[in-house]
């Protein structure tokens, strides 16, 4: 069988960011960054998934809070709600509705293997809902919504975009030919930021303030984390992620906010010393965040602007989600009805 298509001109990306916790230095080399420069070559579509946030408990009001400075930091990195559509997941009644319907052919045993589910389970003990065990599907729904060809994803999120091909391909195999099975989009360059202070691990939010760079930190915190960072005791300078992972972070992060060879960035390092690395990669940080934190902090000031471009975006992206979802709803065997 052939998978569905669409008529867009341009390949079709989906990315969602959850609005919980604050955003990273490793969310924008990995993300944010790429999101600007995949904008013009694709049809893009970048969502605020609210909805996956709840599957932890959240205090409502720092939740709205969380969605509308996730959004404004969406538009100081550059992306142009012109060319792409950026909207709340909450806002597109679709998303929950296809994702009932989807998790109606997707399998226990298939969720229960999720590592995700297994880790939030560990660390959300006392909160163990249904929610959590059926993210993968609602992913799956957001992607599947929009017939998207490519998913921006991290090493940690392959699982998720494997099982949501799995749901595509089921739906298609018992329904007729009604998505598109996505692909994975991998960037080039920066797809991992390590912990400033266990850089063998990913950078993440979740984690103590130490250990990452928030986009919204201000110089002198910059400096202060950088200059705790973890390096080793050897004292060369040298890109080896094996033995000198700590070390070979900063120059990473060197090499792509200041889009230089790392070869180039470690030559002139040569002699400098820890200290001359750590001050170097503080310098990159802080000039790459500097325009992004004065674009951020216009946007997010003038909150009526930027909830009409939510709206607009929500508006948008329910003209589309709807076909796919009325198609759906047609295959299932779903009454038709009268729309007011």
């Amino acid at each position: 069988m052939q998978a569905e298509t669409h008529t867009s001109p341009k390949k079709i990306i989906f990315s969602g960011i959850q609005p919980s916790g604050v955003l990273t230095l490793g969310n924008y080399i990995g993300a944010l960054r790429n999101f600007k420069l995949l904008e013009d070559a694709y049809d893009c579509i970048y969502c605020v998934v609210d909805m996956h946030a709840i599957t932890v408990k959240q205090n409502a009001a720092e939740l709205r809070a969380r969605c509308l400075s996730l959004a404004a930091m969406y538009l100081a990195v550059g992306l142009d709600p012109k060319k792409s559509l950026i909207f709340c997941q909450s806002h597109v009644s679709a998303h929950a509705e296809l994702a009932w319907i989807l998790n109606c052919v997707t399998y226990m045993g298939e969720l229960s293997r999720m590592t995700q589910f297994k880790e939030k389970s560990a660390k959300h003990h006392d909160n163990i809902n249904a929610g959590l065990f059926t993210y993968p599907v609602l992913m799956a729904a957001d992607i599947l919504l929009y017939q998207t060809d490519l998913v921006p994803v991290g090493a940690d999120q392959k699982q998720h975009l494997e099982i949501t091909r799995d749901i595509a391909q089921r739906f298609n195999s018992q329904y007729g030919q009604s998505f598109v099975v996505p692909e994975a989009y991998i960037g080039k360059v920066g797809s991992r930021v390590m912990s400033l202070q266990e850089p063998t691990r990913k950078m993440s939010k979740s984690d103590p303030e130490d250990t990452y760079i928030s986009l919204l930190d201000s110089p002198e915190v910059v400096r202060r984390k950088v200059k705790r960072a973890v390096t080793d005791s050897d004292a060369s300078i040298r890109f080896d992620a094996e033995e000198k992972p700590g070390v070979s972070n900063l120059l990473s992060i060197i090499s792509v906010l200041m889009d230089e060879p790392l070869e180039s960035v470690t030559d002139s390092l040569q002699g400098e010393g820890y200290g001359g690395l750590k001050t170097r990669a503080a310098d990159a940080i802080i000039e790459t965040l500097a325009p992004i934190q004065a674009e951020y902090a216009r946007i997010i000031a003038d909150k009526a602007t930027l909830q009409g471009i939510l709206d607009e975006g929500a508006q948008a992206a329910a003209r589309r989600a709807n076909r796919t979802l009325d198609k759906v709803k047609r295959k299932v065997g779903f009454a038709p009805h009268g729309k007011a």
